[in-house]
């Protein structure tokens, strides 16, 4: 595969940069009759040795019901929530110094919120404050960091330093040590946030491409570029909830593809390869959970299937759901489980056929991009089920087999 390599680099960095734990190769390949060169790869799913996806339906069912169907990757170790309300205390602190014509940062508070108070954010948690992604993805993902876009650098270590943060002389990075319940164990847990100013940092993620700001387009095709598994996780759960639908508006998330497939650049390619493949993997997974709510959805109804004891445990998902729990008969906790399980089955589908389309778009686009070359890149249309404590797929028959 002398000349793929030139096209697409056939490992890449799954964890992060330099790591190449991703293989990224066609399960096969042919010639077409008009001498165009066809890869094919498979679907997949992000390697997770926490959980291994169920081949029956009723435990899929079961592990979606208990919150633990499917652990999104995460770059960190501390639930987004948490790490969402401290940015959410830094950018009330600005909005306060921006309210006071006293303050020495007035002035400069005041300029920074003209765009709105989410235009100072990026990354993980702009996503998460802007309900770009999936409800499920913000209340699994986990990151260690905040990424601010705050032109006054000086008014950003100013706000830190009154909400406590301290700068790590070593490293020269704000941190603060926070601290949350378990809603599972029930135990204190706590671990180090770091805050960065993303307008400062100055720094390459590769393939000749810098931070370029908060929007939603600018934070998409940093995470195509550097394509770790988490990124190409939250592009899918941006993609499931926005479609990212095709745009001729330079500023649109969709242009964040079109600029990424016109770089030719190998790594880049293998990390649009990738997306497709991941995202046509939670398609399929997602279609599959809704057949298995509709199948069972009736068994939460009654007792002798689902216990009292593991309604409790249900409800203990949403701190919403907790608190109506304690004030509700458990029939009528039953009933609000049930309903929310209607609605899921009808997002489960519609996601799966939003996200697939997706991937097909993606696809498609890189391969116009590489169409002079005779290349075709394919994504298997069915393949077996998983084997999750692989990172490979299981052996696709093809037609000869």
């Amino acid at each position: 595969m002398t000349s793929s390599t030139i096209i697409w680099d056939t490992r890449a960095d799954a964890i992060k940069e330099g790591d190449n734990l991703r293989e990224i190769l066609p399960f096969k390949q042919y010639e077409d009759s008009s001498g165009f060169i066809h890869y094919v790869f498979t679907k997949e799913m992000f390697y997770n040795p926490r959980y291994i996806i169920p081949k029956d339906d009723f435990t899929l069912f079961y592990n979606f019901l208990r919150g633990g169907s499917r652990e999104y990757p995460s770059d960190g170790n501390i639930p987004v929530d948490i790490v969402a309300d401290e940015a959410k205390k830094v950018l009330n602190h600005i909005k306060k110094i921006a309210e006071n014509p006293t303050h020495k940062f007035h002035a400069s508070a005041k300029k920074i919120l003209a765009k709105g108070v989410n235009h100072l954010l990026r990354g993980t948690i702009k996503l998460y404050l802007g309900e770009y992604t999936t409800r499920d993805w913000r209340r699994k993902r986990s990151t260690d960091d905040i990424d601010f876009w705050i032109s006054d650098n000086n008014l950003f270590e100013f706000v830190l330093s009154e909400l406590y943060w301290v700068k790590n002389k070593k490293t020269k990075e704000w941190e603060k040590k926070v601290h949350w319940i378990d809603i599972w164990t029930g135990k204190l847990k706590q671990e180090i946030l770091i805050a960065s100013n993303d307008t400062v940092q100055g720094l390459d993620f590769g393939a000749g491409s810098h931070l370029e700001g908060p929007r939603l387009k600018d934070i998409i095709k940093k995470k195509i570029i550097r394509g770790h598994d988490v990124d190409l996780s939250d592009i899918i759960n941006v993609a499931i909830v926005n479609n990212i639908p095709k745009s001729t508006d330079l500023t649109s998330p969709w242009a964040a593809f079109e600029e990424c497939a016109n770089m030719r650049h190998s790594r880049v390619n293998s990390n649009l390869i990738s997306l497709c493949r991941y995202a046509h993997g939670i398609a399929d997974y997602l279609q599959r959970v809704g057949e298995s709510i509709q199948l069972y959805k009736d068994l939460v109804l009654h007792e002798s299937f689902i216990p009292n004891k593991e309604i409790n445990r249900i409800c203990k998902l949403s701190s919403h759901w907790l608190k109506k729990m304690q004030l509700s008969p458990t029939y009528i906790t039953r009933e609000r489980i049930y309903n929310n399980l209607l609605r899921q089955e009808q997002k489960k589908r519609f996601y799966s056929n939003t996200l697939r389309n997706f991937a097909y778009r993606v696809i498609d686009l890189l391969n116009s991009k590489i169409y002079e070359q005779n290349i075709i890149f394919e994504i298997a249309d069915s393949v077996e089920m998983f084997d999750s404590t692989s990172r490979s797929p299981l052996h696709l028959p093809t037609k000869s087999d």
